[in-house]
């Protein structure tokens, strides 16, 4: 592989296993330092013996493999051990250029049997986790003059899907979490960029397969390899990326999308001023036949992966 990231100091969360290993391992195969975040839990957060020690185990391969990484087991859901996290780097390293906010948790729950503690749970890692993270790293990065930051958003998010309230608010989140970022550290010569990943792992090995539809699903998914994904994070945090920010990418097998972002379609006015019954009877049936249907994910991305 190439040196795209050569000497570059970057943290990449939830990279015990899945996509975030397989970034870390092709940021340090790029020749970058690699702080590789994962407090060894289930998907649902919780304790797991079987993810115990999987950071250590990840920085062990990028040392065989030559590179150079370091291990770090703080949760990203905390102002606190966030910053942990990106002092852990600046400590180790002496810098901080790139975060990848990969780390998550599921909690899917249909909405009107969603807990309070199904959907905090769910925002504590995915939403709060990238702010604290990247406020973290906001002010070594300003004060070097640059840095980048890769959030992984979700079509499930962008799009839509069946159980996931909790988790597409947090990553419909992400999406306009990023675009601040990069409007307000543009001047610093700080990036911010999203990937939507398409790709097998631990997170989408929870989709549920009770009915045909569900397990064609899981076998198209399951096609998609997460180290496929790897690539266009390295991309980002690189300096070959220098003019891509605030962009939403979509990466599926051999596939790049670019997302489209919300702006206005259609516009109606009304002279002297709308009253309820002009919009029901004017702006509606002008604008109904631009309504958004009620898509999923794979509604939309219904194609076979190259």
């Amino acid at each position: 592989m190439g040196n795209s990231v050569q000497d570059k100091v970057v943290v990449v969360t939830g990279a015990g296993g899945g996509i975030g290993r397989e970034m870390a391992l092709a940021m340090a195969a790029n020749g970058a330092k690699v702080v590789v975040n994962d407090i060894g839990a289930a998907l649902s957060g919780a304790a797991d013996a079987a993810m115990e020690g999987a950071a250590q185990k990840v920085v062990n391969e990028i040392k065989a493999a030559g590179g150079t990484a370091v291990a770090n087991t703080d949760s990203v859901s905390t102002w606190a051990s966030a910053e942990h996290i990106i002092q852990c780097a600046l400590d180790t390293y002496g810098r901080i250029d790139g975060v990848v906010n990969n780390a998550g948790i599921l909690r899917d729950r249909i909405f009107h049997k969603m807990s309070e503690d199904d959907w905090n749970s769910v925002i504590a890692v995915h939403l709060n986790g990238a702010f604290y993270m990247s406020r973290a790293a906001a002010n070594p990065m300003r004060a070097q003059n640059s840095g980048a930051f890769v959030h992984m958003t979700s079509t499930s998010g962008l799009i839509g899907n069946f159980g996931q309230a909790n988790y597409s608010a947090a990553k419909l989140g992400i999406a306009a979490l990023s675009k601040s970022i990069a409007l307000d550290m543009g001047r610093n010569r700080v990036r911010s960029n999203c990937i939507a990943p398409f790709a097998w792992s631990r997170m989408t090995s929870s989709i549920p397969t009770n009915t045909p539809e569900e397990k064609e699903r899981a076998g198209q998914l399951q096609k998609m390899e997460a180290r496929k994904v790897a690539p266009m994070a390295v991309y980002l945090i690189s300096d070959a990326a220098a003019a891509v920010t605030g962009q939403i990418f979509g990466v599926r097998a051999n596939e790049i999308m670019l997302f489209s972002q919300p702006r206005p379609i259609r516009s109606v006015h009304h002279t002297p001023e709308w009253t309820p019954e002009a919009i029901a009877k004017v702006a509606m049936p002008s604008m109904e036949k631009q309504f958004y249907p009620l898509d999923r994910s794979p509604d939309v991305v219904c194609w076979d992966p190259i």
